[in-house]
């Protein structure tokens, strides 16, 4: 860790095509405030705009990947105007824009506690994982008050009857069935999570960066349309991708029996 980079609630560092995102208030288990946001918001913005980088992995320091809302920031907003909680509502919106619509793959690595927001981010990446004792919350209703912001992406994630039960209850939930529910995409002992991490990675960069891309881009577009509506726009992407040059390397490469130009085949230690 730099000089620069002490104190401050989110690190980025990048190592070759990888990005590493940490949440650093390890102090109040990464909850967030207003300086969280925005710094996770500017990382994720950055993120998307460098070509280098191929595959992003956020996690959290210290003994928890997220625990929601710093109670010193909920209290403040308490006596905020409409206007300024609408204000400050949306920059937690657009956080978790920043994350979902980035243009490389978001992998989510949970442990400890992910509560309200941290859920949000959970749901928010491409790949989430977490350690095995893990413990998940949608609490807001206990505070007397909604996951709201989170909403879409929980959503998306779990879908609307389990919401039905989480978000309503409050109730806490282990990894087992984050797994279960759709919420994460793996679970692990927390000594051998980073090894499930590591292989996502590389996973994710032997595939063509162009290709990943745009395959997001068309999860967002195609889902919960009809085949038949969709049928124009997958024609027309399929047919795009095929004559690409991304695509003709990926071919020739395959009949040639070699890896493709963008393929990094040693695992990336993040």
């Amino acid at each position: 860790m730099t000089a620069a980079e002490e104190g401050r609630p989110v690190r980025l560092a990048r190592e070759g095509p990888v990005a590493r995102v940490t949440l650093s208030r390890p102090g109040v288990r990464n909850a967030f405030d207003d300086a969280l946001i925005a710094e996770l918001t500017r990382a994720f913005l950055e993120i998307a705009a460098d070509g280098e980088i191929r595959v992003a992995v956020l996690s959290g320091d210290g003994p928890a990947f997220c625990a929601g809302a710093d109670i010193g920031w909920m209290r403040r907003a308490g006596s905020y105007s409409r206007e300024e909680n609408e204000a400050d509502a949306e920059r937690m919106a657009k956080m978790l824009a920043a994350v979902d619509t980035c243009a490389k793959p978001v992998v989510v690595v949970a442990h400890g506690a992910a509560v309200g927001g941290g859920v949000g981010l959970v749901a928010a990446g491409d790949i989430a994982i977490a350690a095995d004792d893990t413990v998940f919350s949608l609490a807001e209703v206990r505070l007397g008050i909604l996951p709201s912001v989170i909403s879409p992406y929980v959503l998306r994630a779990i879908g609307a009857r389990q919401a039905r039960r989480y978000f309503l209850t409050g109730e806490r939930f282990d990894a087992r069935e984050a797994l279960r529910i759709g919420l994460v995409h793996a679970v692990a002992p927390a000594a051998g999570l980073a090894a499930v991490r590591d292989g996502l990675v590389a996973s994710l960069l032997t595939a063509g960066p162009e290709a990943v891309r745009i395959a997001k881009r068309l999860i967002g577009e195609v889902a919960g349309r009809r085949p038949e509506d969709a049928m124009p726009l997958t024609v027309k992407t399929i047919a795009e991708r095929r004559a690409s040059a991304e695509a003709k390397e990926g071919l020739t490469a395959f009949l040639e029996k070699r890896p493709p130009s963008w393929a990094i085949e040693k695992k990336s230690k993040v």
